[in-house]
């Protein structure tokens, strides 16, 4: 296999954008009718992931069987949609037919071979990475929504409880579907640590234009059902050798963030040990921080638990004004500690140029991107 060519090639595509994804779509739906149900009905969102997902891939595949977990959470990831073995060659013969489309002369049998064996490499991993899941997990789990609770405009917090075991990390996320919107799956982390009677909280910011998070947040009614993905990530959870800890959170970033220091509170009752953890909490107003009472309790009777409200856009609130991600910067030296990041990916961004422009190593910052590597499906 070529790599260089493989990759130069994509290049050349990549750079069209919209029309080649376009083209693809429309060859895949013509050429096999009976998938598109398996598509929500707005397609915006899903081409971009389509295409950041194979640039991901194909910008890695020299590395793929050094480390293949991208391209298995894929296989798992597409299981939620009723994705089987046989789909996997439809999808490749519209891929090649885009790139033979669009590369033009430049598309030679030598390219196109190696496309082929890259795809069929993709393809395979993601088949045996969904058949091995299948043997232990559901494709996804049901979720009663057992309450909701308005905490502010653009803010709720909605409490489920799944028919089923459901067994996460706290830090960690799982992606969510909700009637409303067949289809359509977005990321949601558990606020808390694994509850004993199964319930899970989350915190919902709405999202401008978002077409989940508004309904999510306004209009779910406790009785109703949602489906959840398993639970991705490992970037936000504990490590056993994290110890002093700075948590950077923006609007409803906070939530993972909130379930990790749950669990260093259940760590600490029970062997008394453990280092100190900062929190900063970033917001646009003082009443987007929506859960500052909390917070501020935890601060006054845990000694090991700092929190440091900020604002960006409220110059009469009393305490810290200004990014975030600034803000924690510029409040302290954090040599010896570990960063944990979540909140918009431009939020998550800034901090983190923020926090290794004032010295901190790139690798103690520690942030998921569930917006650029784990799309909706592939395709």
């Amino acid at each position: 296999m070529d790599i260089p060519a493989l990759q130069a090639s994509w290049r050349n595509v990549e750079v069209i954008g919209a029309e080649a994804i376009l083209y693809f779509y429309s060859h895949l739906f013509m050429a096999h009718p009976e998938v598109r149900a398996m598509f929500p009905v707005s397609m915006s969102d899903q081409r971009g992931r389509f295409f950041t997902a194979l640039g991901h891939i194909v910008t890695n595949v020299d590395r793929i069987a050094d480390d293949p977990r991208f391209v298995e959470q894929l296989g798992r990831d597409h299981r939620r949609f009723g994705v089987v073995a046989d789909h996997y060659p439809a999808a490749g013969a519209s891929l090649l037919a885009t790139l033979q489309y669009f590369l033009g002369e430049a598309w030679t049998d030598s390219l196109a071979a190696d496309w082929a064996e890259a795809f069929g490499t993709i393809a395979t991993l993601m088949v045996q990475s969904a058949e091995a899941d299948e043997r232990t997990s559901p494709a996804w789990w049901d979720a009663e929504v057992i309450g909701t609770e308005r905490r502010s405009i653009d803010m709720a917090v909605v409490r489920i409880r799944p028919s089923q075991p459901y067994s996460y990390l706290p830090g960690q996320s799982m992606a969510i579907e909700i009637p409303q919107r067949p289809r359509l799956w977005r990321y949601y982390s558990p606020a808390g640590v694994p509850h004993a009677d199964g319930t899970i909280e989350l915190h919902v910011q709405i999202v401008a234009g978002g077409q989940v998070s508004t309904v999510l947040a306004r209009s779910l009614e406790p009785g109703e059902w949602i489906r959840l993905g398993a639970p991705v990530g490992t970037a936000l959870t504990l490590a056993e050798d994290d110890s002093d800890l700075l948590m950077v959170a923006g609007g409803s970033g906070l939530a993972p963030l909130r379930a990790v220091i749950e669990q260093i509170d259940a760590r600490r009752y029970e062997s008394r040990s453990g280092g100190n953890v900062h929190l900063f909490h970033g917001a646009r107003t003082q009443w987007h921080l929506y859960d500052h009472r909390q917070l501020s309790e935890w601060a006054e009777t845990r000694p090991w638990f700092r929190y440091t409200p900020a604002v960006s856009e409220d110059p009469t609130f009393p305490g810290a004004r200004g990014l975030v991600g600034t803000i924690a910067a510029q409040t302290h030296h954090w040599a010896g500690y570990t960063a944990l990041v979540c909140g918009s990916p431009g939020m998550v961004e800034h901090t983190a140029n923020e926090l290794v422009a004032a010295g901190m190593a790139r690798m103690a910052v520690r942030f998921e991107q569930f917006h650029q590597q784990a799309p909706t499906r592939l395709p």
